[in-house]
């Protein structure tokens, strides 16, 4: 079927702003949790705040009331490790209580462990003389899809079952149309005074500078109790640190003389580490917080991609899981056909009852091409030829997917159309319903070909020869080797315009050239299908003021018919697009242009709370003295956009392994002005490690070995 000109179904809504509503955000696994400043999550129409599991909010009401009243906020914060949320009150005059403001402080402790949220709350008596409190948690459950929570509207609904109230707890469940039974139970310690099915009271007596502890567990789905919240409450913290500890030690450390960056670089880690998830295949980097905190396919190919230098795991992880889920037969309603490589993944009730076609939908045509390119960077990375020998069946398959597409089409290129209206108009990584256009602004008609979906596919064939190659199979690897040179000769008569000086952002159903200046053409040069005559070109383009708004590369131009800078896809700054196109100006040695990429993006987490680079952020043009212009409900944190500014530097260092020679080398490496030292720790290949320091001198670099464990060598190439 044809793209259509009607809005997207399942667009997120923008009642109220993400922005405005200024969130703190724990996850752990398949919970996470979105909160106000002081901890709370407050109901209402448009509300995003909840703890959900497994795509359902599963509370979507916890307020801390002291003596009826809201607490003052004094402040909010996260670990750098993102393990613990810290909530600082006080409270306001109570007249009725004789207690002026500011003599009593509560503190609240929150993380995640295992499918619940625990909580400390913490309250003291700074004042001379005693005092008795109402300390009030109210609580309710509206077990919303996430879907609705976005914004879409159903008219059928399951069962809210009758509360199960004891006298320290209290279960609410709902038993959905897919006849699936949710429940949350809320446990506290000590026992409330007062309790039933949306609130319980505690009466607290505090003597002067005296001090009350109250626990609470949050658990979803879960039935079995040993212990009381208190007694688990520090073991449970225990264990969630170190785990959170042991997986964010498995990358490559980075430090640097700028102090800042160095933040910056630490709550990217953090934020990567809180998203993945330790499934049976391995770790997985969930997308982002809070709509897309799910399996995506496309999204954690890429975040795997950019940081594979210096955390190959991930990789692992991410090719293990997408193989165990590739797709061995056609299925209309979910975009699904033999080898083709999964978009998304949701286990909510809209999903389950087909409500919403992603239960486990593959309506993403550059998905399967990633995963073979991917493949081959995990092995030209590690030299783990055991995994990549595993992975052969599920390359071949997704293969014989491109070729059965490309067949299709009579110009021989990769192209998608939705096999029924419920599915996404647009399967590329800009999915809106209006971001692939003509240059008079009408919309394309299917089946399209995407420029950066050509050149995913033919470095996917490249690296299908080179693991065929070392696999022995030599007639499979010239096969590849000769579908990718054919691909890339029709790839630049198609697409090339000229008047632009750069590539088509696609070609709709009848072969017709979008004629319009995007960042897809960016990603182009990520595999070295473009010549380098042209790739020159598209470099230059790139850097004009029109679509590089000082922050980063729009994705259109300004100046097109569909430029809006406060578009999703149609003039945005998306922080991972970037990335990605600084890593292809540095495989053509363009290393200025990637670094004013890399200067841009640094300069916008300067203006993020947390120095957390969101989804994407609005693309106008920078102005002197201020920040960029935030997106009302960009995800933060968000996989991809947490891993730009690693691949930004992995790209200006000029970052490669070769495994057979045990050599990390760098390769004509740029350091930006706002760095003179970096120190990567800890690089693995292998179970061999190296740290090593680069210093910038002028518009050099030079390198030192600072330890190094086993066999292994760094090379630096000027």
């Amino acid at each position: 079927m044809d793209s259509t000109s009607e809005p997207d179904d399942f667009a997120i809504t923008a009642q109220i702003s993400l922005v405005e509503q200024s969130f703190r955000t724990l996850k752990h696994g398949d919970m996470f949790g979105v909160f106000d400043h002081r901890g709370d999550i407050r109901p209402g129409h448009g509300a995003t705040e909840g703890i959900f599991f497994q795509d359902t909010r599963m509370l979507s009401e916890f307020e801390f009331l002291l003596a009826g009243q809201p607490p003052i906020l004094l402040s909010s914060t996260l670990r750098d490790d993102n393990a613990t949320l810290t909530c600082d009150l006080s409270n306001p005059d109570l007249p009725a209580l004789h207690l002026s403001g500011n003599l009593i402080h509560i503190r609240r402790s929150r993380f995640l462990w295992q499918g619940t949220c625990y909580e400390r709350i913490s309250i003291r008596n700074f004042d001379v003389t005693p005092h008795s409190l109402v300390v009030e948690i109210r609580y309710g459950a509206d077990f919303a899809d996430l879907f609705e929570v976005r914004g879409m509207t159903r008219t059928r609904h399951g069962r809210h079952e009758p509360a199960e109230v004891s006298l320290n707890d209290v279960v609410l469940a709902y038993t959905g149309l897919d006849a699936r039974r949710r429940t949350t139970r809320l446990r506290f310690d000590p026992a409330p005074n007062r309790i039933d099915e949306g609130r319980a009271l505690f009466n607290i007596d505090l003597p002067p500078h005296g001090n009350a502890l109250l626990f609470v567990e949050i658990s979803c789905d879960r039935t079995a109790y040993t212990r009381k919240p208190a007694e688990v409450f520090l073991a449970c913290m225990r264990e969630q640190r170190k785990w959170t500890r042991e997986n964010s030690a498995r990358a490559t450390a980075i430090d640097t003389s700028n102090q800042i960056f160095n933040e910056a670089m630490r709550r990217a880690i953090s934020d990567l580490t809180m998203l993945t998830t330790q499934l049976p295949t391995g770790p997985y980097p969930y997308a982002g917080i809070p709509w897309f905190s799910t399996a995506f396919g496309r999204d954690a190919l890429i975040t795997a991609l950019n940081v594979l230098w210096m955390d190959p795991a991930i990789a692992r992880g991410v090719l293990m899981y997408l193989a165990e889920n590739q797709a061995t037969e056609t299925d209309a309603a979910s975009d699904a056909e033999p080898g083709k490589i999964l978009h998304e993944v949701r286990r909510g009730e809209m999903a389950e009852l087909r409500e919403v076609p992603f239960r486990r939908y593959y309506g993403s045509v550059d998905s399967t091409p990633l995963f073979v390119l991917l493949a081959g960077e995990y092995l030209g990375r590690t030299g783990d030829i055991e995994t990549v020998r595993t992975l052969w069946p599920n390359i071949q398959a997704a293969l014989g997917w491109i070729d059965s597409n490309t067949g299709r089409d009579p110009r021989g290129f990769v192209s998608y159309f939705r096999q029924t209206e419920e599915g996404l108009a647009n399967q590329g990584w800009k999915d809106s319903f209006d971001s692939i256009s003509h240059a008079d602004g009408s919309l394309a008609a299917g089946p399209i070909s995407l420029c950066e979906v050509q050149a995913y596919t033919f470095g996917a064939r490249r690296a299908a020869a080179a693991i065929a190659h070392q696999l022995g199979h030599a007639d499979e690897a010239a096969q590849q080797t000769a579908k990718a040179e054919s691909l890339r000769e029709k790839f630049e008569k198609s697409f090339w315009c000229e008047t632009l000086g750069t590539y088509a952002l696609a070609l709709d159903g009848a072969g017709k050239p979008c004629r319009v200046r995007a960042s897809n053409a960016g990603h182009v040069l990520l595999t070295g299908i473009a010549s380098p005559d042209r790739a020159s070109r598209v470099a230059e383009s790139l850097m004009e003021g029109r679509i590089f708004n000082g922050w980063g590369v729009r994705t259109l131009a300004a100046g097109e018919q569909r430029f809006n800078p406060m578009a999703y896809h149609n003039g945005s700054v998306w922080p991972h697009d970037n990335a990605l196109i600084a890593i292809g100006l540095a495989r053509y040695d363009y290393k200025l242009p990637a670094e004013k990429i890399f200067c841009g993006l640094y300069d916008a987490s300067l203006y993020m709370d947390l120095r957390r680079l969101p989804e994407l952020f609005c693309g106008f043009g920078r102005r002197r003295f201020q920040g960029p212009t935030f997106y009302p409900v960009a995800c933060s944190p968000q996989a991809w956009a947490a891993t730009s500014l690693h691949a930004a530097l992995g790209a200006c260092l000029g970052l490669s392994f070769d495994p057979a020679e045990s050599s990390v080398i760098f390769n004509r490496p740029r350091l930006p002005p706002f760095l003179n030292e970096v120190r990567l720790l800890n690089l693995s290949l292998g179970k061999a490690h190296i740290s090593v320091m680069l210093r910038r001198i002028g518009t050099e670099v030079s390198m030192n070995v600072l330890d190094r464990t086993g066999t292994i060598h760094a090379i630096l190439r000027a």
